[in-house]
């Protein structure tokens, strides 16, 4: 019938409707917040422990090396978890990491990071810091991670998570296979800053309307850098810093939120922290 159709036509044009203003309502949102950005740390801040440990526990599991090396690297873990960053400890993973790299291909490492994070890396991401980086991409700003995980790993992550990207460590790679070599440094503690505000340069960021995310006091120069630093699960020193400059403390391991009177409400926040200290990975039978 003739009223019918008319109903029909009326319908489908609010639908049409609708879904431009939606359209030009989100718009809107990401050219209030193109200047705006989050970054995270990982390991602590974004996720329990770090994330190398478990790389190198896939990697036992594969006969990449020895149960007196695992041994080593369980222990730093159980290190970090308990007391947070050590820089010998940063230091001496990545040397014997960067000795074990060598001959490993690049397939072979982004394939790792895919099967580690399935299998340990997913259920050790802390709700709480997921959320806060979620609630950022929400309202249109970008999310990175910064971390001193190899870069293929750190993209795993983000890509899994939704993120926009990860800035990571670089190997010095040789027609698809790792050298034992890094590009530039590890990337941890002031060099987090220089890669954040070469990507803030590149992306015409104001880092006084950024956020930035960690648990170490390593990362300070990353957190002063912004307009909104927050800690996350933070070790003793930077908790001390965090109380000094009123910046909003989360701390998810006991499920408490620790505010520290803040003038920043980190109601919109992240996390991310160098989900790591070393470099790639170690020679062995090829994943």
């Amino acid at each position: 019938m003739p009223e019918e159709k008319n109903a029909a036509v009326v319908a489908d044009a609010l639908v049409q409707q609708d879904a431009v203003q939606r359209s030009a309502a989100k718009m809107d949102i990401a050219r209030k917040y193109a200047g705006e950005a989050a970054f995270f740390d990982v390991d602590n801040t974004l996720m329990k422990g770090a994330s190398l440990f478990h790389v190198a526990r896939k990697m036992y599991e594969r006969k990449a090396f020895t149960l007196s090396q695992a041994a080593g690297f369980a222990w730093k873990q159980f290190k970090f978890v308990m007391r947070g960053e050590n820089m010998e400890d940063v230091h001496s993973v990545r040397d014997s990491a960067l000795t074990l790299a060598a001959g490993i291909t690049v397939d072979d490492i982004k394939a790792l990071g895919e099967e580690v994070y399935d299998e340990m890396i997913e259920s050790r991401i802390w709700p709480g810091t997921k959320a806060l980086a979620e609630q950022h991409l929400r309202v249109g700003r970008k999310v990175w991670l910064v971390t001193a995980t190899p870069i293929e790993v750190a993209t795993v992550i983000s890509t899994r998570l939704g993120l926009t990207g990860a800035l990571g460590t670089v190997g010095e790679v040789d027609e698809g296979v790792y050298t034992g070599k890094l590009v530039g440094d590890i990337l941890h503690g002031p060099a987090k800053a220089i890669a954040v505000q070469l990507v803030a340069d590149r992306e015409g960021l104001d880092l006084d309307h950024c956020w930035a995310y960690s648990d170490s006091a390593n990362d300070i120069p990353l957190l002063t850098m912004v307009g909104h630093p927050v800690v996350i699960n933070p070790d003793a020193k930077l908790r001390r810093h965090a109380r000094e400059n009123n910046w909003p403390v989360y701390d998810f391991r006991s499920g408490r939120r620790a505010a520290t009177l803040g003038l920043k409400a980190a109601t919109v926040g992240g996390a991310v922290y160098g989900l790591w200290r070393g470099f790639s990975k170690f020679r062995g039978p090829r994943i």
